[in-house]
Formats: structure tokens, C-alpha cells, sequence
């Protein structure tokens, strides 16, 4: 447990991060409004709900626009006769252009682009999954050592979607509990919100998502990094089938059961 805090404060922070959670899932931009994933092809591709279009979306305006593509070169141009866009791609922080209620994006993984279009509407509270999570258990609160890796080092890290990737490894997580010592390296995030992939026991058993769990360091410094397992998230593939989620790497696949964070969520 964080040496600053009481129970009763990690929990109360436990419950405003919760909420904060549910809210981000069911954002405009977040992951349980996905209608759509389509891999893009060079030359000019006509979108919108029209059955003439490229890519027929489900809903949505009937014509759309079209995008424009020529190798990393891409752009967009609207329907409705508006000025065409040049789009940046980035693995980070996908361009984003909307037509009416859709909010679209052009994402890149292996140099291969993809279009995903969210409808932004309000989603019914009924359509809504009902998340659970494991009891909180302030003992899986824990700050960390950060140790960083003699050398960079480069990681194959397979997908959901059987979609292979490399990524550059710097730092790892090691921390004891129960009497265990842990290691966790560190496959994606940023430098002040690293992100691990793991998956541990309660995954056989349905318990927690079967793929994996997502967990972000918090707190980072050159030599600690706080990890609180109480807030280890299911990734967006277990809520749509239009995300492309990393899977864990072999040393980040744990056989002890940590029985804190969030439960698989029901079928949506």
C-alpha cells in the first residue's frame, strides 16, 4: 500500500477514478461506440452510407466524403464541397475529421492505414455493459522500483487481430507481494504514463478478460513507478470487435491470480 495514504483515501480515489473510467468508455471518442474498422487500399475511396459508396457505413450521412490516398500520403475530402484536408498520420494521435453524428479516424499500424468510425450519438443506458471489478485490495497499491533496461531493446508483440508489431522496450516494473517478486516491462504509453500488458490466472477462469489487462504506472520517477492493479482495465477489444489490442509479452504472462481490478465485461 502507497505509504501516504489510508485505505479509505486510496478507496475513495478508487471510486472517483472509476467513474472517471466509465465515462471515457462512453465518450465520443471512447470504445463502445465503434460502428466500423476498414482497412484502406491507395486511390480514391468514396464513403458514407450509400450503397455506391467504397466503404458502406451503417449509419451515418449517405455520402460522406472521400479519402485520398497515395503511400503515408493521405487526404480527406468532404462531400459537402468543403476545403480538402491533409492528414497526419500518427501511431499516437490518429487525424480525425467528423460528418454529422460520426466521428472517423484514420489509424496506422505496420505502416498499414485503417479508417474507424465511432457514432457519436448518446448510447442508451441499456446498451450500456454493466462493468464489475474485483474487491479493492489496497495491498495491490504498490510503488514499484523503475529500472531501466541496460539497452533499448526491440520486442514482437502479436495483436488481437493476429496482426504482428514490433516495439522498443526501455524500462521494466519489479516489485514484490506475498512474498513474490515481480517483474513488468513496459510495451507502450508514454514516458509519464507507461503502459503494461499483462494477463495473470483470474484470466483462465473467465474472471478477468481472457487476452489480456491493461495497466498505466502512475507517479513515475527516475527510479519508482506507482502501479495499483486495483485500476488494471480490460483493453478495447473486449468491448468491440473493431480494435486492434497488443497482447502480452511471455515475461508479462503472470501464473499467480492478482484479484484486483476489473472483471471481463459481459458480451456487447
Amino acid at each position: 500500500m502507497r505509504p501516504d495514504s489510508t485505505t479509505a483515501t486510496l478507496e475513495a480515489e478508487f471510486r472517483a477514478w472509476r467513474q472517471r473510467r466509465m465515462d471515457a468508455l462512453a465518450a465520443p471518442d471512447g470504445w463502445l461506440n465503434i460502428i466500423g474498422r476498414y482497412p484502406l487500399e491507395d486511390g480514391a475511396i468514396r464513403i458514407g452510407s450509400g450503397p455506391d459508396n467504397d466503404i458502406v457505413l451503417p449509419s451515418g450521412p449517405e455520402r460522406v466524403g472521400t479519402l485520398l490516398q497515395n503511400g503515408s500520403d493521405v487526404r480527406y475530402r468532404p462531400a459537402d464541397g468543403g476545403p480538402e484536408q491533409q492528414l497526419a498520420l500518427s501511431k499516437s494521435a490518429p487525424p480525425r475529421f467528423t460528418s454529422g453524428p460520426l466521428l472517423l479516424e484514420v489509424t496506422t499500424l505496420n505502416g498499414e492505414n485503417a479508417l474507424r468510425v465511432r457514432d457519436t450519438r448518446p448510447m442508451p443506458d441499456e446498451q450500456r455493459p454493466r462493468l464489475e471489478t474485483l474487491p479493492f485490495d489496497p495491498s495491490w497499491c504498490i510503488d514499484a522500483q523503475w529500472v531501466r533496461l541496460d539497452a533499448p531493446h526491440t520486442v514482437e508483440i502479436d495483436t488481437s487481430r493476429s496482426i504482428r508489431t514490433e516495439v522498443e522496450a526501455t524500462h521494466k516494473a519489479v516489485f514484490e507481494h506475498g512474498g513474490q517478486r515481480f517483474e513488468l516491462l513496459a510495451t507502450h504509453g508514454s514516458p509519464d504514463r507507461p503502459q503494461f500488458v499483462f494477463r495473470d490466472a483470474t484470466a483462465r477462469t473467465g474472471k478477468t478478460y481472457a487476452a489480456a489487462r491493461f495497466l498505466f504506472g502512475e507517479d513515475v520517477t527516475d527510479t519508482t513507478i506507482r502501479l495499483d492493479f486495483n485500476r488494471a482495465v480490460s483493453p478495447p477489444c473486449a468491448f468491440t470487435d473493431f480494435a486492434v489490442c497488443p497482447l502480452p509479452p511471455p515475461g508479462n504472462v503472470l501464473s499467480v491470480r492478482i484479484e484486483a481490478g476489473e472483471c471481463a465485461p459481459p458480451a456487447h
